[in-house]
């Protein structure tokens, strides 16, 4: 690559969540990012275009990555690129996700607790106080992890209108063990307000491919005027988020059991 590519990959990562440039030479330019903890590593290929290989300490990035571009998948899990505009959609990709995947939320939103808790006066501390602002934070944190991950759009109709959105946990903040699985991005889904609101009361839920499964207590007229049907679907699922619905699954068999 010569110097001009180079200063193109430079700024391609500068702009698309990789600011830190850790080497750049003929062969390759290694990117990484104060904001998430992976690192791409990009070589130029024959036709112009770009291998790109990430680092990550996320087990569910590659997966993910993979997932996202099937079509610059090679079989050595690196991604080809043809051109700067595909490499740069890659990279903003991978930060999105490298900033919402497990661990990574978890992180910063214990940073944003203690920082607001440091912030309050000392006398105004308390357990139920405390309480408040860890469950705000974690809501507030959980629902950009899970607008990143969904790519601001509904889980299931693909509808793109913040406003309208909601962070749905399949398994409740207040069943969760731990502040891990009550900010997992797994432990949800980014749903329209009406899919929220029957998620949430366990009125429908997801099977194991994610398709749409409706409560009994729902009749018919009630699925017309919602615009319900089983043809309903996830628009993907991972792996990762098959023990929290079979939690939320049990859940609406218990709360409406089928006759």
């Amino acid at each position: 690559m010569d110097s001009l590519k180079i200063a193109l990959l430079e700024k391609t990562g500068h702009d698309h969540g990789f600011e830190h440039v850790l080497s750049a030479n003929p062969q390759a330019v290694c990117l990484a990012s104060a904001q998430h903890p992976t690192r791409v590593t990009v070589t130029g290929t024959a036709d112009d275009g770009y291998q790109v290989c990430f680092a990550t300490t996320s087990a569910t990035l590659p997966g993910e990555m993979a997932r996202s571009f099937p079509q610059w998948t090679s079989a050595d899990s690196h991604f080809l690129t043809p051109g700067n505009t595909e490499l740069a959609t890659l990279l903003l990709r991978a930060a999105s996700l490298s900033r919402a995947l497990p661990n990574q939320v978890a992180r910063s939103y214990e940073d944003a607790v203690s920082e607001e808790l440091a912030a309050l006066p000392p006398e105004t501390l308390h357990t139920e106080v405390e309480r408040m602002v860890r469950q705000r934070i974690g809501q507030q944190k959980f629902r950009e992890a899970m607008l990143t991950y969904w790519g601001g759009a509904c889980a299931v109709t693909g509808l793109a209108l913040p406003d309208v959105l909601r962070a749905s946990h399949a398994k409740p903040w207040a069943e969760c063990e731990s502040d891990a699985e009550r900010l997992d991005v797994f432990n949800g889904f980014l749903l329209t307000a009406n899919l929220d609101a029957l998620f949430d009361r366990f009125l429908i839920s997801f099977d194991s491919q994610g398709r749409l499964l409706l409560s009994p207590a729902l009749a018919p007229v009630d699925l017309q005027r919602l615009s319900l049907s089983p043809e309903l679907r996830l628009r993907w699922l991972a792996a990762e988020h098959e023990p929290y619905l079979q939690f939320h699954r049990a859940m609406m068999q218990r709360n409406f059991p089928t006759p």
